[in-house]
């Protein structure tokens, strides 16, 4: 039902100071760039009310009343008693808990809200304010809808004791019915938010979004700096901190919030029904693809000007929203991955990164992702699950970082983490070779239903170079390692490790980057069709089908029959 709380403007102060640069700003400048400074780009608090009315689309907002009994456990008394200062923190606000609940529209997706407003108690947790973060996602889980949070808060209640502790037990709860559900959770990170809140729902959700500047962590910048005896470093617990550190999704300014957050319901809530449109030029048959030098092949897939993934991401894709960080350590640059759209299809799109120019290459480590990668990966991967959604991976890489970092991290169970979350991920996964497909690194990404590669793309269990030294113990007979291992598309082909081969344009991929986007587009948009209309047990069954056959007595190499492709275990 409707609610008592005002959406219409409050009596406001004329003029503000700007807790950063020191401009006097006037209500209404503020007001038009959604409170935040126009001079330094500061993100000035807003109140829960102030949310919901920038979050959602215009006439669609309902605020829900929920009114919880006043609760004082252990009638605390500071300064003053807690009573009398929860009663003027409403005479203030104008509120009655520290929590708004609302639903609505944003960019069209129906959506259920809790907004936070740190001017009640410091937006601390107690009872009432977690019973109405519970009750907001119960009522999501109702309506079939995503849930989005807006925390600001300095922590637990504890005026309320223990109870305000087992609010963090109660609210992760309700995260998990939504998980179970498959329905999207999103935080929007305001500043601060800390203590309980942050180590709940705050980083408990499926997207973590962050203002500018926005401080998040479980104990406040004071009490670190009297634990260890020293000052923290500039920056510490901010958004952009916590984003270099794999903790955050995506640091969005305020004025883009909204359109961000309907791209991101949009593309998490939409119908996964491709059309088989134009058959996709697509070789299946070994006998069609030219033989080729091995080694020229490998020159070929390495030349820096081909499309990068975060090339086929901007071309083959209609739309992307890169999410970041494997919410543990870091964020790897040599792994893109977030919600993308391949037609009228949402997908889940992932790929190792290389680069164009010695700068691009050095700071995506070469392609060669770590275990911050691969855990990003798997972090996506696993969303994709719960939300239904296809997966596409793209291929380019010489293969997993083989650092002293990367091992003390756990590189290979980070890489077996992926091989047996895909084995048994419930929706089409499609997997595409588009360069270098190096070892344990490629495959990483390469575990799904149809696996195709481009046509100059090569995919090997070691780089030539590593062969040619190991095994000739020579680097310069890398040419004739590369014969050796068979790692070009016809031979590939011809093995069933790969279900199709993609055509490049005349001179190569790098000769016509917007040729190969529209081939690659169309190879996986026809190989995706099919398998959407396979239930999670069908493409489990089939995937372990697929993979299983590779060394058993029956695999061979393939044949034509009837002029089609054909393999022995089949």
């Amino acid at each position: 039902m409707s609610s008592t709380v005002d959406l219409e403007d409050a009596p406001v102060a004329r003029w503000e100071l700007c807790p950063r640069c020191r401009a006097v700003l006037h209500h209404r400048r503020l007001a038009r760039s959604w409170r935040t400074c126009p001079d330094c780009g500061a993100h000035l608090p807003m109140t829960a009310v102030e949310w919901v009315r920038t979050l959602f689309d215009d006439g669609s907002v309902t605020v829900v009343e929920h009114r919880v009994p006043d609760t004082d456990p252990l009638e605390f008394v500071d300064v003053v008693p807690y009573r009398e200062r929860r009663e003027r923190a409403r005479e203030r606000t104008g509120l009655h808990e520290a929590v708004v609940v609302a639903t609505g529209t944003v960019t069209g997706t129906p959506v259920t809200c809790a907004a936070m407003d740190f001017r009640f108690l410091g937006g601390s947790l107690g009872a009432a304010a977690g019973e109405l973060v519970t009750v907001a996602g119960e009522r999501a889980l109702a309506a079939s809808t995503p849930l989005v949070i807006v925390t600001a808060s300095g922590g637990a209640r504890m005026q309320e004791g223990v109870l305000s502790l087992m609010q963090m037990a109660k609210t992760s709860q309700m995260l998990h019915r939504l998980d179970e559900a498959g329905l999207l959770t999103v935080s929007v990170i305001a500043d601060p938010t800390f203590g309980g809140v942050a180590a709940s729902y705050a980083t408990g959700t499926d997207i973590v979004i962050a203002e500018p500047g926005a401080r998040l962590g479980f104990a406040g910048p004071r009490v670190i700096e009297q634990t260890i005896g020293r000052a923290l470093p500039s920056g510490f617990q901010t958004a952009e901190f916590l984003a270099g550190r794999g903790l955050v999704d995506l640091i969005c300014p305020r004025a883009e919030l909204r359109g961000t957050l309907g791209r991101l319901l949009g593309l998490a809530t939409g119908t996964v029904a491709p059309e088989d449109g134009s058959p996709a030029a697509l070789v299946t048959d070994p006998g069609e693809l030219p033989d080729r030098d091995p080694w020229d092949a490998v020159l070929r897939a390495r030349d820096i000007r081909r499309p990068t993934t975060a090339d086929y991401l901007a071309t083959a894709f209609d739309e992307f929203v890169a999410l970041r960080g494997d919410r543990l350590s870091k964020d790897c640059p040599a792994l893109l991955g977030g919600l993308a759209r391949l037609g009228g299809t949402p997908v889940v799109a992932l790929g190792t990164q290389k680069g164009h120019t010695a700068a691009e290459l050095a700071a995506a480590n070469f392609g060669s992702a770590s275990p911050a990668g691969y855990r990003k990966s798997a972090r996506l991967m696993r969303l994709a699950a719960k939300l239904g959604l296809p997966v596409v991976t793209l291929i380019d890489t010489p293969g997993a970082h083989p650092g002293l970092e990367a091992e003390e991290n756990g590189q290979a169970q980070a890489i077996s983490d992926n091989l047996r979350l895909l084995a048994k991920l419930p929706v089409p996964v499609v997997a595409v070779v588009t360069g270098e497909g190096g070892s344990g690194g490629a495959l990483a990404l390469a575990l799904a239903d149809r696996v195709l590669m481009c046509a100059d793309a090569v995919y090997s269990v070691i780089s030539p170079e590593g062969c040619a030294a190991i095994l000739w113990r020579d680097k310069a007979a890398a040419p004739g390692a590369a014969a050796a291992l068979g790692l070009h598309a016809k031979r590939l082909l011809r093995l069933g490790v790969v279900d199709g081969v993609i055509p490049e344009p005349e001179g190569g991929a790098h000769a016509d980057h917007r040729a190969a986007a529209d081939r690659l587009r169309a190879a996986v948009s026809a190989a995706l069709a099919p398998l959407t209309r396979l239930t999670a047990a069908e493409l489990a069954d089939r995937r372990h089908a697929r993979f299983r056959r590779f060394g058993a007595p029956s695999h061979q190499e393939r044949t034509l029959h009837n002029g089609q492709p054909q393999c022995g275990a089949e």
